[in-house]
């Protein structure tokens, strides 16, 4: 790749990713929450039961204390409430509340229209050339880095 080439590659992905995590963080802040919380209670609403820190720590790919602080920062919101675990009284289920089951849509519609607004008036194969592009690229780059990173988003 030429040096022209690169140099727009990598300052087209920097400011897509810098543009695109402000206009998630905007889309969320409308419903109280920060890039990141919204996949982490996804993920919890996602098991019935719940799950304990460690379940959701290495199911988001983060360490557990890393989930414990994300945990912390969202349950202000009363979106999940803390169980102990029957069979080990050290551990603790967290369970998707009421109120964060009806937030979830909100979740949902914020990142459909993140994605429209970010794909535009790209029609089908465009669009599915894109994401065929973004995706083999992301996995390059996993293989690189691994994927400690992903839970940021």
């Amino acid at each position: 790749m030429e040096a022209s080439e690169a140099m727009r590659v990598n300052r087209a992905l920097n400011k897509m990713s810098k543009l695109y995590r402000e206009a998630k963080a905007r889309k969320l802040a409308a419903l109280g929450l920060h890039p990141g919380q919204d996949v982490l209670l996804w993920f919890l609403a996602q098991e019935p039961d719940g799950m304990t820190v460690s379940q959701l720590a290495a199911r988001l790919g983060i360490e557990p204390p890393t989930a414990t602080r994300s945990l912390a920062r969202l349950e202000k919101g009363g979106w999940f409430r803390r169980e102990p675990v029957p069979s080990d009284r050290r551990q603790v289920r967290i369970v998707v509340t009421d109120a964060g089951h009806e937030l979830l849509p909100d979740i949902e519609r914020a990142w459909a229209e993140l994605a429209e607004e970010a794909m535009g008036e790209a029609g089908p194969e465009q669009r599915e050339i894109t994401l065929t592009t973004l995706e083999r690229a992301n996995d390059r780059l996993r293989g690189l880095v691994g994927d400690e990173i992903l839970a940021e988003e």
